[in-house]
C-alpha cells in the first residue's frame, strides 16, 4: 500500500491535498494538531469520493510527539511506506516585530521550520531504502517576498525554502525529489480577514487562488512524471509575484 502523509491535512489547503492525493490512489495519512470534528470530516469526505486513509494526531513541532506518534505509526506498518510527504502545517501569529512576544515567534517557527525538520528526517529513511520518494513543501509567498507584520512567518517560511534546495541536493541519487509549492492569497480561513476586493487589485489574475489549485500543483510534484523536477519553488499566486 503506497501512502501519502498530509500535515495540517484538516482544513483548507491541506484538506484539499489530502482529497488530491486520494484521487492518485494515495492512502492518506491526514495529520492534525487539535481540531478532531474537522480532521473526521475530512476523512469522512475523503472515504465518500471512493479514497481511503486515516488520521493521526500530532503536533509537528513537537519532537516527542513526532518520535511517538508518527514513529509508532512507521513501526506498525512497516511494509506500508510513506511514499509522498506534504508537509503543510503552519500557523500564523502576525504582528509588528517590535510588539512581537517570544511565544508568537516560537509557535509558528516550531510549527512550520522545526515541524519539517522532525517530520521529514522521520519518514526520510525509508525513502532513501525504497530509493523512491517525493517531498512536497508548501511555504508561502511570504517567504519569499517578505511581508510586514509576519517577520516570524517569514523567516519559517524562508527557512522551509532553503531547506527545500539543500535537502534536494543531498536525496536527488536516491531517487527522492523535493520540492515547495508558494501559495499567495488563497480562500482558506487563513485569509478570511482580509480584504478581498482590496488585494485582488494587485493580483493579475483579479482573484484569490482556490485550495484546489495549490493542491493540483502538489499533485503533479508527487507524481512519478516529476521525477526530473526537485529543488524547485513553483509560486502559486495569480501572478503576484515571481
Amino acid at each position: 500500500m503506497k501512502c501519502a502523509l498530509v500535515t495540517g491535512g484538516s482544513r483548507g489547503i491541506g484538506r484539499a491535498i489530502c482529497y488530491r492525493m486520494a484521487s492518485m490512489g494515495y492512502y492518506v495519512i491526514v495529520n492534525y494538531k487539535s481540531n478532531d470534528t474537522e480532521a473526521n470530516n475530512t476523512l469522512l469526505q475523503l472515504k465518500e469520493n471512493g479514497g481511503n486513509g486515516e488520521i493521526l494526531k500530532f503536533d509537528v513541532g513537537k519532537k516527542e510527539d513526532v518520535q511517538t506518534l508518527l514513529g509508532n505509526w512507521i513501526e506498525k506498518n512497516k511494509d506500508n511506506y510513506i511514499e509522498v510527504l506534504v508537509n503543510n502545517a503552519g500557523i500564523k501569529e502576525d504582528g509588528l516585530m517590535m510588539w512581537m512576544k517570544d511565544e508568537q515567534w516560537e509557535s509558528v517557527v516550531n510549527t512550520s521550520l522545526n515541524g519539517f525538520f522532525y517530520v521529514t528526517r522521520m519518514v526520510l529513511t525509508s525513502m532513501l531504502h525504497k530509493r523512491y520518494g517525493r517531498i512536497i513543501n508548501v511555504v508561502s509567498l511570504s517567504g519569499l517576498k517578505g511581508l510586514p507584520g509576519q517577520t516570524n512567518y517569514s523567516a519559517a517560511k524562508a527557512g522551509v525554502i532553503g531547506a527545500t534546495k539543500a535537502l534536494a541536493q543531498e536525496v536527488a541519487k536516491r531517487g527522492v525529489t523535493v520540492n515547495a509549492v508558494a501559495p499567495g492569497f488563497i480562500k482558506t480561513d487563513m485569509t478570511e480577514g482580509l480584504d478581498e476586493n482590496e488585494l485582488k487589485g494587485m493580483i493579475p489574475v483579479k482573484r484569490f487562488g482556490l485550495p484546489e489549485e495549490v493542491a493540483s500543483a502538489v499533485g503533479f510534484l508527487a507524481s512519478a512524471e516529476a521525477g526530473y523536477i526537485t529543488a524547485e519553488i513553483i509560486n502559486v499566486n495569480g501572478g503576484l509575484y515571481s
